[in-house]
């Protein structure tokens, strides 16, 4: 047998074995894989907002440079985790936008479905309370201290639904235009600038929000101001779906009558 005759026999092997059909759909990850990535992109998420937070406080007492660093935090390391989560789980960490697929879905759009909603959002809070959790420990702050940072003002729960909806807008108009291989930069752009043009510092994720009231620092929420922010947040899912199925809205195939 010649050097040339293994590799012929193994090229004659992969040619003769069952390929998937040309438009079949690809196996998609474990759903335990999927909740993982949810749970530890949330997790990092938080602890990004949490410990960045902490850490401007110590460094300057000037509020909008604080802001600063923890939008610019925020920024990298959210287009990070969907570059690296995204092809696993979708990289959603955040309830609002895996309801929001829930919806579409259950409308014949792509989605979720009721059992990966059942597994996702858990996931996702449990890594956000472990995010805050994590910061407060890298930081030698007490591990669960509830924040004192009131958050329940009107001019704040109006920039809540403006920050979800917008999100929730260019997610899925991203989607609608096949454009989602951009999300990474957009969605991450999207939240740095949120942070500076929402009342509300673009909270626009109920895990994110019920994991920073677990934290007594920069980027915390009073428990009482909860239960607003995700009313609102869902409230601004519910608006943004609604932009997405008016801008985006699907033209009609008409047939034309050939000329004579």
């Amino acid at each position: 047998m010649t050097a040339a005759e293994p590799v012929a026999s193994i090229a004659m092997a992969a040619d003769t074995a069952p390929q998937p059909a040309p438009d079949a759909t690809p196996p998609r990850t474990p759903l335990i894989a999927r909740a993982a990535a949810e749970l530890v992109g949330t997790a990092a998420l938080v602890a990004i907002v949490v410990g960045s937070g902490i850490q401007a406080t110590e460094l300057t007492d000037d509020v909008a440079l604080r802001l600063l660093a923890n939008s610019t935090a925020t920024v990298f390391g959210l287009g990070v985790l969907i570059a690296l989560l995204g092809p696993v789980s979708g990289a959603h960490f955040n309830p609002a936008v895996t309801l929001a697929e829930w919806w579409t879905a259950r409308r014949g759009g792509a989605g979720v479905n009721a059992r990966e909603l059942a597994v996702y959002v858990p996931s996702q809070i449990a890594g956000g309370i472990a995010g805050a959790i994590l910061a407060d420990a890298m930081f030698g702050e007490p591990l669960v201290k509830w924040s004192q940072h009131d958050r329940s003002a009107g001019n704040l729960l109006l920039g809540e639904v403006v920050a979800t909806a917008g999100l929730i807008l260019l997610i899925f108009g991203l989607a609608r235009t096949d454009r989602l291989r951009f999300a990474p930069v957009a969605v991450a752009s999207y939240i740095g600038a949120a942070y500076w043009f929402t009342s509300s510092t673009s909270f626009a994720n109920p895990a994110v929000t019920i994991g920073r009231a677990f934290t007594d620092t920069f980027a915390g929420i009073a428990p009482a101001s909860v239960p607003g922010f995700i009313a609102m947040q869902l409230i601004g899912a519910a608006v943004g779906l609604a932009l997405v199925a008016v801008v985006f809205m699907r033209g009609k195939t008409g047939s034309r009558t050939p000329a004579a």
